[in-house]
């Protein structure tokens, strides 16, 4: 997303560790306090009075805006219902990086504004982690939404978020795992590497012919791609609790095989696509053979964007494909939370669930719902229909579910960024 999602902590107003933050929940939704507790403010079990509550605000919705067709699959999708059914005006408010979005919520509480702009954040990981150690998450409120119980909460992908207790601080927006795509007009199946070893082999054996997003702000999937190296050289299980010194013992491992690989490299590992985007237009160009996606529909929406070829398709390794649900977070400070909540429960709804994973609607992210959990019968045939409607590009469920690991401690991210930027750029 990322949100990834789906999609780094750099900007110097983030502040406090990135520090594992505890479960907590409240029979009272309020604000989190350091201790655990919250303050009253909205009893959501009320549902009508939320809906009376939210009726005529507007609700400002940070998120990540570098994709152009998820900035209009927003609007066009959560948009007018929000307007015709609940009187709500939705303000799309894009921002470069989640954590700018971060930043701001702290720097708010900084100067004491308790009336905050941002209403609701797309969020994950170490920016969820950041606020939430901060004490500035609204809490008490994610599994009480009507909703709610379509979520599968007792799955630690859901629950945790890179590792991180979600308790009653974000609700489930939609899921993603990292995938690479390339062409098969240009190249077969049987062609493709199936582990990093393997892509090592590929791209000296193809000099210049395969790249990779730089990690840190904007390159989330690079950070991602880099991870899953870590975790081929010194095994998945274990990184969603913090350990420096297993750190300290694999991150040396990590560095040679970054720089083994960079020679062979687009222009020579020297530069690195900034963003996704930059890396789709390589790919669409023919000067690179693999791009990358989360998407549940492989690069599905990239197609019907025409941003890469008609015969592309999404593939995993073999293992250490990285996947994880992205979440809507309200901060403790937010000026309409009511709105907020009614956002948060919408995007929950079946049939925009189905929506959302159809690569001809543009964001093509996976289920944050468990559809073995909706009973209505029309609802859960539109979630079947979307499932099997993904086409030929995506990644067949059964090589996802097989390749699948959780990301990281939130910790793990700086690390990550800092020493690529070190080892791969000379620091800087």
């Amino acid at each position: 997303m990322k949100v990834r999602g789906l999609r780094a902590a750099l900007a110097a107003l983030v502040v406090g560790g990135l520090v594992a933050a505890g479960c907590s929940s409240s029979e009272d939704t309020g604000r989190s306090t350091p201790d655990g507790g919250a303050t009253s403010e909205l009893d959501v079990s009320d549902w009508d009075a939320v809906l009376a509550d939210a009726r005529g605000e507007t609700v400002n919705w940070y998120l990540w805006g570098g994709s152009e067709s998820i900035n209009r699959f927003v609007d066009e999708t959560y948009g007018p219902v929000l307007r015709d059914r609940f009187g709500i005006t939705l303000n799309r408010v894009p921002v470069a990086d989640t954590v700018d979005a971060v930043n701001q919520v702290l720097a708010e509480e900084s100067a004491g504004e308790e009336q905050g702009a941002v209403d609701v954040i797309w969020i994950n990981g170490e920016n969820f982690s950041t606020l939430a150690d901060a004490g500035m998450l609204f809490d008490g409120w994610s599994r009480r939404l009507p909703n709610a119980r379509l979520v599968d909460w007792d799955n630690p992908a859901v629950a945790k978020d890179f590792g991180v207790d979600v308790g009653d601080r974000e609700s489930p927006w939609s899921s993603a795992q990292f995938q690479l795509v390339y062409d098969s007009g240009r190249m077969s199946s049987a062609e493709l590497p199936r582990s990093y070893a393997a892509l090592l082999d590929w791209a000296c054996a193809n000099p210049g012919r395969f790249t990779y997003v730089a990690p840190g702000p904007g390159g989330f999937q690079g950070t991602r791609f880099v991870k899953g190296a870590l975790y081929e050289l010194a095994g998945s299980d274990g990184w969603q609790r913090f350990d420096q010194a297993r750190w300290d013992a694999a991150a040396p491992k990590l560095w040679s095989y970054l720089e083994e690989l960079a020679p062979c490299l687009w222009r020579n590992g020297e530069t690195y696509p900034a963003d996704e985007n930059e890396l789709h237009r390589l790919f669409a160009n023919d000067e690179v053979d693999f791009t990358i996606t989360q998407a549940a529909v492989g690069p599905g929406a990239l197609i019907e964007e025409g941003l890469v070829p008609s015969t592309a398709k999404a593939f995993v390794f073999d293992a250490n494909s990285i996947g994880d649900f992205n979440y809507l977070a309200i901060p403790s400070n937010a000026s309409h939370k009511a709105a907020a909540l009614v956002l948060a429960n919408l995007v929950l709804e079946p049939e925009l669930q189905a929506r959302q994973i159809l690569p001809e609607h543009g964001f093509g992210l996976g289920y944050a719902i468990d559809p073995g959990r909706v009973d209505d019968e029309d609802a859960a045939a539109a979630v079947r229909d979307a499932a099997a409607r993904l086409g030929d590009a995506a990644t067949p469920p059964e090589q996802l579910a097989a390749a699948l690991v959780g990301d990281t401690a939130p910790q793990y991210q700086d690390l990550v960024e800092t020493g690529w930027r070190r080892a791969l750029l000379g620091g800087l």
